[in-house]
């Protein structure tokens, strides 16, 4: 019994131990995150972007046929293949992409998000603001 019970205690204790450094690891991706915050629009000519935070631009707008991606960065439409134009401290430091899809919008981070995937309905001149974090108001 004292074997098993002993087991049982190691076992917790790698477990716990793990989650730790799981934890803390989460928690320090996250806190090189700089603030951002945009307003993807769907309008009748296409997408229309707002940034109010950590981007070089405030608007964006632009077609995008169904399944298709286009890159944004906090410089404005890019390429996932561009080199990186270089880190300014007064901006955030992000790349995803936005592909439009028949219900709404995906997003996949690159870089500088909390998120890997997003995704959310946008009916005609619906708008959602995200920012490094996700889903926002």
């Amino acid at each position: 019994m004292t074997i098993k019970n002993n087991l049982k205690s190691v076992f917790l204790t790698l477990c716990t131990f793990v989650l730790g450094i799981v934890t803390m690891t989460q928690k320090h991706d996250t806190a090189d995150l700089k603030d951002f915050k945009i307003k993807i629009e769907n309008s009748e000519d296409g997408l229309k972007m707002q940034s109010s935070q950590g981007s070089a631009w405030n608007d964006l707008a632009f077609s995008l046929d169904i399944d298709k991606t286009q890159a944004i960065d906090e410089y404005g439409m890019t390429s996932t293949k561009q080199p990186d134009q270089g880190e300014d401290p007064k901006l955030a430091d992000y790349l995803f992409t936005i592909t439009k899809t028949k219900e709404g919008v995906k997003l996949r981070g690159i870089k500088g998000t909390a998120w890997q995937k997003l995704s959310f309905t946008l009916g005609d001149n619906d708008a959602q603001v995200i920012d490094q974090y996700g889903m926002s108001k």
